[in-house]
């Protein structure tokens, strides 16, 4: 029997021991118009494990009128267990020698996670689970490419940091207007693309596509990471394969929100 071909780029993806932890705001700070960073702390942070630039940790936000997230339900418990309202989020930077977890919140005009970042303070309390698991995405690639939108500004921000020196990334990232950009600082020789378009646009793929089409794409095997609304992940992703000729097997385009 022939060995299997093993593709060494290939994403991998790896489980984590989901753990429910309650903790407590230590610092808040504005870093854009629109976007706020939490760092969180507390001793049931201890252990916190994000491998992945693009992991998701749930976070539990009080109800109106309480102070503390409900606790979600055991999976064995009743039908009809009060459930704690929940959104998705990337960890910015987890420091484990400080204990502080950074999450870096984009405001929308309305939302839970939104109307509980505006009003955060230090000593408010919040609780986080996960992450479930993480997609490993190798480094083999001669070059990287990273587009998206608001919400994906910490995952493409920390992938940048993450890179090593040596290697090559082109980033293409929309936001509201010049003031809502954020440095983006890697070892990598990185090339940024800043797309300017009104927020009520965000569920536009065109000027992804056109700023995409205004690019001399590098010579070599590539990796895209597309994050934005769901329907111009899809969009972009189904360019890039069409036009470009991007392998399928090394995109990985995800809806980090749907309009």
């Amino acid at each position: 029997m022939e060995n299997a071909v093993v593709d060494e780029r290939a994403p991998r993806r790896v489980r984590h021991e989901t753990r429910f932890r309650q903790l407590v705001v230590a610092d808040v700070t504005d870093i854009a118009p629109a976007m706020r960073r939490i760092t969180l702390t507390g001793p049931e942070l201890e252990g916190f494990h994000s491998p992945g630039f693009d992991d998701h940790v749930k976070l539990f936000f009080p109800r109106p009128g309480e102070t503390a997230p409900v606790k979600p339900p055991r999976p064995d418990a009743e039908p009809g267990a009060e459930m704690p309202i929940m959104r998705d989020f990337t960890p910015r930077h987890y420091d484990p020698q400080a204990n502080r977890l950074v999450i870096d919140f984009a405001l929308h005009e309305s939302g839970p996670a939104s109307d509980w970042a505006r009003g955060a303070k230090a000593g408010d309390l919040l609780s986080l689970g996960g992450p479930r698991g993480s997609m490993l995405i190798p480094l083999a690639y001669d070059w990287h490419l990273l587009v998206g939108d608001e919400t994906a500004l910490p995952a493409i921000a920390r992938r940048l940091e993450e890179l090593p020196a040596g290697s090559l990334a082109i980033v293409v990232m929309a936001v509201a207007g010049p003031e809502h950009e954020l440095p983006l600082t890697s070892a990598a020789t990185t090339s940024v693309t800043w797309v300017h378009r009104p927020l009520a646009q965000a569920h536009d793929p065109q000027p992804f596509i056109q700023a995409l089409a205004a690019l001399d794409f590098p010579a070599g095997d590539w990796f895209s990471w597309i994050a934005a609304e769901a329907g111009v992940a899809k969009a972009v992703r189904s360019w890039l394969e069409t036009e470009r000729r991007a392998h399928p097997a090394w995109i990985k385009a995800s809806g980090y929100w749907q309009r």
